[in-house]
């Protein structure tokens, strides 16, 4: 089993994506646990198969949004160009799994986003404005995610491995960027403060980060074999 690393990931980046990433540690209140980092370091082959489904779940959701509210012109615009960046992602990832020599195949999808869109609510604008908030919290937690990761991956001694620890930091700048997007967007169509709703939808996402999970994913928690 991979070993716990002295490196912070923010070691590992420039100031900017530094100061971007404790913005993404303050919104989202805890870390991902050292035994979820330890599983995808053991099995990045389900790592990357996630990853490749979430980039495709990503470009839908902004799809979806477009669709719904086509009234809206700047959240058109604004998802639209995250729908294209998200599918440029998978792109990307495919090509990593290519390399690797891993065949792309249907996976059951964790609890993550799920549990999370349960707690959206039914009426307008609170439909919107709750989207918008989980979209944020699924942007920040992949965007911290990739980033606890670059350390790990740079430190196995295997050239694929530092590659996608290159991919991973590469992907933080747009990941922040959509955290913020989603986050502004909700600002603006709210007439009430979001944070007691954010702090509502913290404390779900918190739980579902920390507490032990039956399957790895990249959004899930602790994998059971492990956390026991």
């Amino acid at each position: 089993m991979p070993v716990a690393h002295n490196a912070s990931p923010d070691q590992m980046l420039s100031a900017p994506l530094m100061a971007m990433l404790a913005d993404i540690k303050s919104f989202l209140g805890v870390s991902t646990p050292t035994l979820w980092l330890q599983a995808a370091v053991s099995h990045l082959d389900a790592l990357l198969v996630d990853h490749a489904q979430c980039e495709k779940k990503a470009a839908a959701a902004a799809m979806q949004l477009m669709f719904r509210y086509p009234q809206d012109a700047e959240l058109c615009r604004r998802m639209s160009k995250l729908a294209r960046e998200e599918l440029r992602h998978f792109e990307q990832v495919a090509a990593h799994m290519q390399a690797r020599e891993i065949q792309d195949r249907q996976q059951t999808a964790s609890r993550y986003a799920s549990s999370l869109k349960t707690y959206i609510r039914k009426d307008e604008p609170h439909r919107l404005i709750d989207a918008l908030l989980v979209g944020a919290f699924i942007e920040a937690r992949s965007c911290e995610r990739f980033a606890a990761l670059v350390p790990w991956l740079s430190d196995t001694g295997s050239t694929a491995d530092l590659e996608l620890a290159d991919f991973y930091r590469g992907l933080l700048a747009s990941e922040g960027r959509h955290f913020r997007h989603y986050i502004e967007l909700a600002e603006a169509r709210a007439d009430y403060s979001l944070e007691p709703r954010l702090a509502e939808l913290r404390a779900v996402e918190n739980t579902l980060v920390i507490a032990p999970d039956d399957t790895f994913r990249f959004h899930s928690g602790p994998p059971m074999l492990l956390a026991g």
